[in-house]
């Protein structure tokens, strides 16, 4: 196969660092303008100026073995990194020269003039980018290195239906054990069942799948009457057994807002965190704190650009956590500081989670979807022994340029942990907030 001359542009270098050693035997050509748009977020206090300040060590190291003007050899077996800047007058009209993409692609046909008969390739997961190259003649393509499925449609949602024989549904009901045939079906770990009778449509049954060795648990009701929690659909009530089950240390919850995955996942916390509250689980199952959390970045400027102090800082962020509790605990804001001023609950920015070792917490994370795969990987090594960590958010939420359907920090944790006994995963989908709030959500 004929080699290929990959041009990369800044967003890729920015959330991969290691992304110059996934073209094989490829050369890579980095533009110019691409080294000053790195230089630019290496102060940054973030997974993009940590990848900055890696990429530009790893440059530096390719240029100790050889000239970047004339090509490096990124390693051995693979091909040449060399650094270029552009031809003057390539760009058609219309084109601004001091755009950093346009600088980008003249690199691009800087590169096509200079060597006709080999493919140039840009790589940018920037959309428009893309688009201009196809406008440019230039091969545009995605990076699908960081990418774990192909499309939204292919994420684990965390439930499917299966057709049995109507007796099936009935010796489920009558407590005998029930298993499934691994030839019929994949199943992961954890994963809900609706079992529908191949004779009756409307008669089901809700279960639970472990293993194919273990048979079909039944799903649990947790719902409380005593604090007026009940679930209000099925994926809820899916939720609510991962959420109160010990066994599993990782869940994922993915809903767009109003479905109600931040209230479940602060009720789970408090049963089975505080003692007024612990009265829904076995004692077994109790953690000694609550920590909430959710990243602080994705909503505009860095945190020391509000003003006031760091409480009043963190106060927009963690509005709707706050929120939430404070129904919880029937609006009680007295209440709730007693909690937080005890150390039973824990509200903070996600900044002030990363360093810590957490031990014996149930501790839920809010907006993972704005994370990289990275930042997740730094925040879930922080569990430690006796802690369960709650991992959600909205992958039609995405507000870090970087990142997408595919390849954001909660979507990477769905796939990944899927196949593990000790993690859960439900897809909510109904929205439950209120009917305004419902039919906007369809409508607007």
């Amino acid at each position: 196969m004929a080699k290929k001359t990959y041009i990369l542009d800044t967003n890729v270098y920015l959330t991969d660092s290691n992304s110059i050693f996934s073209f094989s035997n490829n050369d890579i050509v980095v533009p110019i303008k691409v080294l000053e748009e790195i230089d630019k977020h290496k102060k940054r206090q973030d997974s993009v100026g940590s990848n900055a300040r890696r990429i530009i060590r790893t440059l530096d190291e390719l240029r100790a073995k050889g000239n970047l003007s004339k090509g490096a050899r990124i390693r051995r077996g693979a091909g040449l990194l060399r650094a270029r800047s552009y031809e003057l007058g390539l760009l058609p009209p219309g084109f601004d020269d001091e755009d950093p993409d346009n600088q980008i692609l003249a690199t691009a046909l800087s590169e096509k003039k200079d060597s006709p008969r080999r493919k140039v390739v840009v790589v940018s997961r920037d959309i428009n980018m893309r688009v201009k190259c196809d406008a440019l003649d230039i091969l545009g393509e995605d990076y699908e290195t960081e990418k774990v499925v192909k499309s939204r449609s292919e994420i684990h949602t965390g439930a499917t239906k299966h057709l049995v024989d109507d007796q099936v549904i009935d010796r489920f009901y009558a407590g005998e054990n029930v298993f499934l045939d691994k030839e019929e079906t994949k199943l992961y770990p954890n994963q809900f069942v609706l079992l529908v009778s191949s004779a009756n449509e409307k008669k089901t049954a809700l279960a639970r799948f472990f293993n194919y060795n273990k048979h079909l648990g039944k799903v649990l009701d947790y719902s409380n009457k005593k604090w007026n929690i009940k679930s209000r659909n099925k994926e809820q009530d899916f939720a609510l057994n991962l959420l109160m089950d010990p066994d599993v240390k990782i869940v994922t919850l993915v809903g767009a807002a109003g479905t109600g995955k931040t209230m479940i996942a602060l009720y789970a916390g408090l049963c089975q965190a505080v003692d007024d509250w612990h009265t829904v689980i076995p004692k077994q199952a109790r953690y000694s704190r609550l920590i909430v959390t959710r990243p602080i970045q994705p909503m505009g400027k860095d945190i020391g650009y509000l003003p006031g102090s760091l409480e009043e800082k963190m106060s927009p962020w963690l509005a709707p956590i706050n929120d939430n509790l404070q129904y919880l605990l029937g609006n009680g804001k007295d209440s709730l500081k007693e909690y937080v001023s005890e150390g039973i609950i824990e509200i903070e920015a996600l900044t002030y989670i990363r360093g810590r070792s957490i031990n014996n917490a149930f501790i839920v994370v809010d907006e993972i979807q704005n994370m990289t795969a990275h930042e997740l990987k730094t925040v879930v090594t922080r569990v430690g022994d006796n802690s369960k960590i709650v991992l959600m958010g909205d992958i039609e939420q995405i507000d870090n340029v970087y990142i997408d359907e595919t390849t954001n920090g909660l979507t990477h944790a769905v796939e990944k942990f899927k196949e593990h006994s000790i993690a859960g995963h439900v897809t909510l989908i109904r929205g439950e907030r209120s009917k305004v709030a419902t039919l906007a959500a369809k409508v607007l």
